[in-house]
């Protein structure tokens, strides 16, 4: 099975001098938005998913059926945009982790990650977190290996770590190289709490590429993609940029109405209406589907939008 997806981000990490970037989407929407900035990534996040799919906290409540038909969604708007998508813990033990990435396969994502959390996980970037033995954790990844080799895809396996925060820095590498032994390419260590870890840790997994996670308000300090790249990483996601963003203009939008009894218009300088019904449903595709059906002869649309 050729997965082109996946093909073209190899590509895009075999690059000299280049970092890839992607933006966390949870869901239709935010991800046509960033596909339409011309972004040439996308990052489905686990965290938004739980909260844009379930209305839950990122806790471990998404099932693997959640996530991979979520990323199925995403992945399957454009197929010449690699996504790379959250597989939280791999659901379960090696069968359960084999099934995981038979169904991300089958949804068509370019990457996946899987981490060595218990299965009652929890967001990266809260505290407490558990871990599993090293011996589960890279058995996980021995059996998403497996499992790809199996369906004959190539799919990227990305195995993260939240072992800092328990262990310490050198236990995390060291699960990273085991990792990678097992048959990970890309190392992502969750948690760093200074650059100079960060900084550290492309340095000690050399020469597998590094996965930088930038949370706002989380554990991690924040760099942008210039700072990223010179430190070494090939791939730095923003999970909940689109996130963070909702919330804020749904609660300003919902005190607005709730205040003032309606929903306000929005209009630039030169009087062009803002967010309206029709700019939603254009970069959804609006006119590229109703002048497909066109095109083929039907007649659903022959008199307009």
């Amino acid at each position: 099975m050729v997965n082109k997806a996946a093909a073209k981000l190899r590509a895009q990490l075999a690059e000299k001098d280049n970092i890839i970037v992607c933006p966390g989407v949870q869901d239709g929407l935010s991800a046509r938005v960033c596909l339409d900035e011309g972004f040439k990534n996308l990052y489905m996040t686990g965290a938004g998913t739980a909260m844009s799919v379930l209305g839950m906290p990122d806790l471990g409540l998404t099932t693997v059926d959640d996530m991979a038909r979520n990323a199925g969604m995403i992945a399957g708007l454009d197929r010449d945009v690699p996504v790379i998508a959250d597989a939280d813990t791999g659901f379960g033990g090696p069968l359960m982790v084999a099934r995981t990435i038979e169904k991300y396969i089958q949804a068509g994502v370019a990457a996946l990650h899987i981490e060595d959390q218990v299965t009652t996980k929890r967001c990266g970037h809260l505290s407490a977190k558990e871990i599993v033995d090293v011996g589960t954790y890279t058995a996980r990844i021995r059996a998403a290996v497996a499992a790809r080799e199996n369906v004959g895809d190539d799919i990227v396996i990305i195995a993260r770590t939240d072992a800092l925060q328990s262990l310490g820095f050198d236990e995390a590498i060291a699960r990273l190289k085991a990792a990678v032994e097992a048959g990970a390419e890309v190392a992502f260590l969750e948690g760093m709490t200074t650059k100079q870890q960060m900084q550290d840790c492309v340095k000690a997994m050399a020469p597998t590429p590094c996965f930088l996670n930038m949370v706002v308000g989380g554990v991690t300090p924040l760099v942008d993609r210039d700072e990223a790249k010179a430190m070494g990483y090939s791939i730095v996601i923003w999970p909940i940029f689109a996130m963070t963003a909702a919330l804020l203009a749904y609660r300003e939008a919902a005190k607005e109405l709730k205040e003032t009894g309606m929903n306000k218009e929005r209009r630039d300088e030169s009087g062009k209406l803002l967010g309206g019904v029709r700019e939603c449903f254009e970069v959804c595709g609006l006119t590229k589907y109703s002048n497909f059906d066109k095109e083929m002869g039907g007649t659903s649309f022959s008199k307009g939008v």
